[in-house]
């Protein structure tokens, strides 16, 4: 009687009846090996040291006493005598306060230009029908090849034609609508479905009852993210307030900063202490609307 028998297999070789994941030497779809889980942390914290780092060392350098030295061989994080006496020096060198009013009352308007103005304008030209809609469209993405150094002139003709020059709506005109934000709202409210919004025609709604009602409520993640970033380039902005401003009454914060580098350049904590007055308003700001980001992106598109 003649036994069959199987071919011997070798030992290297793995059995077709193996999971992928489980083979020796091999790693799944979804597995990480670990010389790549090693190149991954080394990217994150190289990331987190050029993105972290200069701001703890500006916070370090406000806090350090006036005997301490801040250029040694090995930078010092700690502060061996900390103070907060350099942050109530600038309080008494400028008028932060007014300046941050400014800056606030800046910030405030080129927010609110872009929620309204970039909502209305990314719904218009994502669900309505009208002549002409893909021209404008396609101006507003090249709008965004040039950059804002080369059309800084010619906003600055214009607002000084509009007799807008030295005021703090003269500063947040340009920026109160971006070409940037419309596209943002306009990929927003383009991803919602179609069925959308033939049942709210079908129930009688108007274009303006499908904007407050249908649209808006879909898209708060990305009304959050522009917020932000809006909030951070009209409060961090330099250039344009200083062409536009010409009364030290009005100016902003950024710009006011400069008084500190002009009549304290040989003392760098004073510099860094004004940098963190004015870094404040930004954390506050992303801590408020982070959280609205984030509930918007996990509810959807679609709202029951």
């Amino acid at each position: 009687m003649t036994t069959v028998t199987d071919p011997v297999r070798p030992v290297d070789t793995p059995s077709r009846d193996t999971p992928p994941g489980r083979r020796k030497g091999s790693f799944g779809f979804n597995s990480v090996s670990p010389r790549e889980k090693v190149v991954r942390y080394l990217l994150l914290a190289f990331v987190l040291l050029i993105t972290i780092g200069p701001f703890l060392w500006q916070l370090s350098t406000s806090l350090k006493g006036s005997g301490e030295d801040i250029y040694t061989r090995i930078p010092r994080l700690l502060p061996s005598q900390p103070t907060f006496a350099h942050y109530k020096e600038v309080t008494d060198t400028i008028p932060v306060w007014d300046y941050a009013r400014n800056s606030l009352v800046v910030a405030v308007l080129v927010v609110g230009g872009n929620v309204i103005g970039a909502s209305l304008a990314g719904f218009a030209i994502s669900r309505l029908r009208f002549r002409g809609r893909k021209i404008v469209l396609g101006l507003f993405l090249a709008t965004l090849v040039l950059p804002g150094e080369v059309t800084i002139i010619s906003q600055y003709v214009t607002v000084r034609e509009f007799g807008l020059a030295n005021t703090l709506f003269g500063v947040a005109l340009p920026g109160m609508i971006g070409a940037l934000n419309v596209l943002l709202m306009y990929n927003a409210f383009r991803a919602l479905p179609l069925e959308v919004d033939q049942a709210a025609i079908v129930d009688g709604a108007n274009a303006w009852q499908r904007f407050v009602y249908v649209g808006l409520p879909s898209v708060r993640g990305t009304i959050s993210v522009i917020a932000i970033f809006a909030f951070i380039g009209a409060w961090d902005d330099f250039l344009w307030p200083l062409i536009v401003l010409t009364d030290p009454d009005k100016y902003t914060l950024t710009v006011g900063l400069q008084y500190l580098s002009g009549t304290f350049s040989n003392n760098p904590r004073l510099i860094a202490a004004g940098t963190m007055i004015a870094f404040i308003p930004i954390v506050i700001v992303f801590a408020t609307l982070q959280r609205f980001f984030f509930k918007g992106v996990e509810e959807g598109a679609v709202k029951g």
